[in-house]
């Protein structure tokens, strides 16, 4: 998931994406468990989206303006 994509979603949808990882990652944990999971560089990339996904909503709950009045 590309910067680009994240700053064209709205909060709400941001947080229904983060949801939707975090059960992948969830699904994946029992996997690796149990000898299932294949790829394991993708459980790298889902911890790195879920964290962009979360920064990027902590800069559009403070706008640029606001800092720049401090």
């Amino acid at each position: 998931m590309k910067n680009k994509e994240i700053k064209k979603m709205s909060i709400d949808e941001i947080k229904n994406k983060i949801q939707l990882l975090k059960k992948d990652l969830f699904n994946m944990r029992f996997k690796k468990i149990n000898g299932q999971l294949q790829n394991m560089a993708e459980f790298t990339k889902i911890k790195k989206n879920i964290a962009r996904l979360y920064s990027n909503i902590g800069s559009k709950k403070w706008p640029r303006e606001f800092y720049k009045v401090m």
